[in-house]
């Protein structure tokens, strides 16, 4: 059985964008990544990026979405950040030539059956059951294999952004480097460049 496992990178963050990944993973290619395909987060980046090159070599098929600020942003006055994620993951599985019939979600919704029958209202193709869990990528090896895609995708543009802006730290509101790049911002009266989310309430602690 083919199915397909859904996850993002940079949900949180008040600096960059979010990348939502698919992969698709036959069931021999499943069982090849269970136990070496985990949570992104906790794989050192060297790790991360061998079991990268792996997951692009057994999977049928590898997807994925970067999502910017300014999106974000109006996701967020609009409808939400939920359902700016689930229109993204539908639009991402309507793009598959894989004939899948199941796919697996993270679910940032503490209400995962809520969150799978929203992507399945916004799905052009019918024909594919939508499994959602929270911390999906623990249970699933096509959701931490999507994981690991959206995580070094997103580094990779992170790395590309500190090159023209300087170094903002990890972009999270936890970071002091995060914080103290947008106070000195904010300090010079300036407009936040479009990398930041100005949605974000963190914007109110350094203003």
């Amino acid at each position: 059985m083919v199915q397909a496992g859904v996850d993002e990178a940079g949900r949180g963050p008040v600096i960059g964008p979010m990348v939502i990944a698919c992969v698709v993973l036959s069931s021999n290619s499943a069982k090849l990544l269970r136990g070496v395909a985990r949570d992104s987060k906790k794989l050192s980046p060297r790790n991360r990026k061998k079991i990268y090159q792996l997951i692009l070599e057994v999977a049928d098929e590898v997807k994925f979405r970067v999502v910017e600020p300014p999106e974000i942003d109006a996701a967020v006055a609009a409808k939400g950040l939920n359902r700016l994620e689930a229109r993204v993951t539908a639009e991402l599985l309507d793009q598959l030539t894989s004939n899948i019939e199941l796919v697996f979600v993270d679910s940032p919704d503490p209400q995962p059956d809520r969150y799978a029958a929203l992507i399945k209202s916004l799905l052009a193709r019918r024909d594919v059951d939508v499994v959602a869990a929270n911390n999906a990528e623990l249970l699933y090896p096509h959701v931490a294999a999507a994981s690991i895609i959206a995580k070094v995708e997103r580094d990779k543009l992170i790395a590309k952004l500190r090159d023209v802006y300087g170094d903002f730290g990890s972009g999270y509101p936890s970071d002091p480097k995060t914080i103290e790049f947008l106070r000195k911002l904010a300090e010079s009266r300036v407009e936040y460049p479009p990398i930041v989310r100005k949605s974000w309430r963190t914007l109110l602690k350094v203003t």
